[in-house]
């Protein structure tokens, strides 16, 4: 008897050990677009939960309609009577309505998330597979080292992050396409993702200006970094996230731990103690103080590293300087040993209203004007 092909078992083994945690009876979906990469997820969950013994997992689905291309409700029925054909249950078609924030690629992946969330949430579901590829992975490595972006984003997608699962990152696109071709199934093809330089069809070079920029990322240029530096550029940049993530874990170990001994009571935002911060290595610090930001009201998406390095320069490099402006609105300021970050006070709430004693924390504010101006940036690590 014939086994299954090379990369349908691949895809199965995948699932098999993303879930190897989850218990019998448990709800497990699996995000489907319809695509190759997500496709072929959804037939290796459904494998998974049919019939291999003792896991007998309640296995559904979840498409989200993001309503930006015509025909996108067509592309979501037929991703939906597709896991639906595959023998997941329940099958949950989702339409959301996708903002502007961040951009139109941002936007649509906050709505997709919120979407999945709200799914799980409802059903109950231990998990959540997403489709990402060993390809996804250097695309996201890749526009991070271009942003400068810090360890953070260039430790890419991280396999499990709550619920949310991602089995098939140690796989390639290609893998997917072979998966559904070996089982019968027709992906859908998403215009906008393009086709690499010189594939059959595809884009020259420069003709793919009006796709996405992850898209662009995926036709234009790896291929190039893969015809003039070899085939395994895509690996090497995964086996960097790999490599990263251990450190980035470790870092926010630290950090987590600097931040509770250096947090302190306040009457509103976010107070910290300047000495531990002070004393501690600058990257862990910095990460303190980027979470600090993002825990009193910065959105992370808009706090880049020069925020945080001005922030930075009210703990380390202290001589009275105003308050940095920082994304949404919040400041942070230092008085009496304390950081403080937040919405602005008002006269006598905080940190900014407290009279400063000379020899403590340098000049009061009728002694030294100078008013740092805000400071702005764009994406970026926090170093």
């Amino acid at each position: 008897m014939t086994g299954p092909s090379p990369a349908v078992a691949a895809v199965r083994v995948a699932v098999r050990r993303a879930l190897a945690d989850v218990p019998p009876g448990a709800t497990v979906l699996v995000a489907c677009s319809g695509g190759a990469d997500s496709l072929a997820l959804a037939a290796g969950l459904a494998w998974e939960a049919g019939t291999r013994t003792g896991a007998g997992w309640r296995a559904g689905a979840v498409v989200v309609d993001h309503g930006l291309q015509s025909g996108s409700h067509d592309v979501a029925r037929a991703a939906a009577d597709a896991c639906r054909g595959l023998g997941l249950q329940p099958v949950r078609v989702v339409r959301v309505d996708v903002g502007a924030d961040g951009g139109p690629e941002a936007a649509a992946r906050t709505a997709r998330y919120a979407a999945l969330d709200a799914v799980a949430d409802e059903l109950g579901a231990a998990a959540v597979l997403l489709g990402h590829t060993l390809d996804d992975q250097a695309e996201t490595v890749l526009l991070a080292l271009a942003r400068g972006s810090g360890e953070r984003a260039l430790a890419g997608m991280r396999p499990v992050r709550g619920r949310l699962r991602r089995p098939l990152l140690g796989l390639r696109r290609a893998d997917t396409e072979a998966a559904c071709a070996a089982q019968g199934l027709v992906p859908w093809h998403d215009p906008t993702n393009g086709r690499p330089v010189g594939a059959a069809g595809g884009d020259v070079a420069g003709a793919g200006a009006g796709l996405p920029l992850r898209s662009r990322v995926r036709t234009e240029v790896l291929p190039v970094l893969e015809a003039v530096l070899g085939p395994g550029v895509a690996r090497g940049l995964a086996r960097t996230a790999d490599a990263l993530a251990d450190a980035a874990d470790a870092l926010d170990a630290y950090a987590a731990d600097l931040l509770a001994a250096s947090l302190l009571a306040g009457p509103s935002g976010v107070e910290l103690d300047v000495v531990p911060l002070a004393a501690a290595p600058a990257a862990v610090r910095r990460r303190v103080l980027h979470d600090a930001a993002v825990r009193a009201g910065s959105p992370p998406g808009a706090l880049a590293r020069v925020h945080v390095l001005a922030v930075d320069a009210l703990v380390t490099d202290w001589r009275g300087q105003g308050p940095v402006h920082l994304p949404g609105g919040r400041v942070a300021s230092r008085a009496c040993g304390r950081l403080y970050l937040g919405l602005p006070l008002a006269v006598g709430d905080g940190p900014d209203a407290r009279p400063r004693a000379r020899g403590t924390d340098g000049p009061g504010p009728d002694e030294h004007d100078d008013q740092q101006p805000g400071v702005s940036g764009g994406r970026g690590g926090h170093g």
